[in-house]
């Protein structure tokens, strides 16, 4: 039971990153990244992930992030490394595939077959994508009562 008084959080409806060029960015990540523009502002774009994006957002001024950053699942990460490092992104230390954009945002990436995080069945298929998960995410999901 859910206390009445306060909201549930329930997801992550975008996330925003400080750039310092929008078309910077949007070549940066389109070098690593297959991506869909949902939209442009002045002084920003919106990268699709079905249900969720990514704001870019002009004006980073702050130094790099150390330990904040977000996890951003796709669907094979198996060339992501060679990708970012082909596209100028600093590499991270350590067991996880962390890097840092130009503009000092620390993104790790992870691949949805591993983790609990799911899509809806059709968002999947408006993203034209067939995925499933491993045993190990499987067994997650079941023991929160989430899949088969």
């Amino acid at each position: 039971m859910h206390e009445k008084t306060k909201p549930y959080i329930v997801g992550i409806n975008h996330i925003a990153l400080e750039v310092g060029d929008i078309e910077e960015a949007l070549a940066f990540y389109g070098r690593i990244f297959n991506f869909k523009l949902r939209g442009r502002g002045r002084g920003s774009a919106f990268i699709d992930m079905g249900d969720q994006f990514i704001a870019l957002m002009e004006g980073r001024s702050q130094s790099a992030d150390d330990q904040r950053h977000f996890g951003l699942v796709v669907d094979d990460r198996s060339h992501v490394r060679e990708l970012a490092e082909a596209a100028g992104a600093t590499m991270l230390e350590g067991g996880r595939l962390d890097f840092l954009d130009p503009w000092g945002n620390r993104v790790q990436v992870v691949e949805y077959r591993d983790l609990q995080f799911t899509k809806a069945p059709g968002v999947l298929k408006s993203m034209g994508l067939e995925l499933d998960k491993s045993e190990e995410a499987q067994a997650e999901l079941r023991k929160k009562g989430i899949g088969p």
